[in-house]
């Protein structure tokens, strides 16, 4: 495992995700070096052929809602675009995004 610090470049709300067919959160994190994407989100729309519910979208996006809502209140901000420039510190695992967290104890 490898961990980096960095910052928020970019976050959004609307549609991204797998070929931009999910609603959520997307992030664009970077530090000197490196830079990675992250999304929290689920599909925006269902067809017959889903495997998946509308209840269950329904249980992802509120649980996004809910990831969200600590994030602004770690970050003592009140809307997305007030994260960007904020601290983090990323773990990567063979080069792959792992986990990333805000640095709120520097804030």
């Amino acid at each position: 495992m490898n961990k980096e610090l960095g910052k928020i470049e970019r976050v959004e709300v609307g549609m991204g995700g797998y070929e931009d067919a999910m609603f959520g959160v997307s992030f664009v994190l970077g530090g000197k070096g490196w830079g990675v994407g992250d999304f929290w989100g689920t599909w925006a729309n269902r067809n017959e052929e889903a495997k998946w519910t509308v209840k269950e979208q329904s249980e992802v996006f509120a649980e996004t809602s809910r990831r969200l809502i600590k994030l602004l209140e770690k970050a003592q901000v009140q809307t997305v675009g007030e994260l960007k420039g904020k601290p983090v510190e990323a773990t990567f695992e063979d080069q792959r995004l792992k986990s990333w967290r805000l640095l709120d104890e520097v804030l």
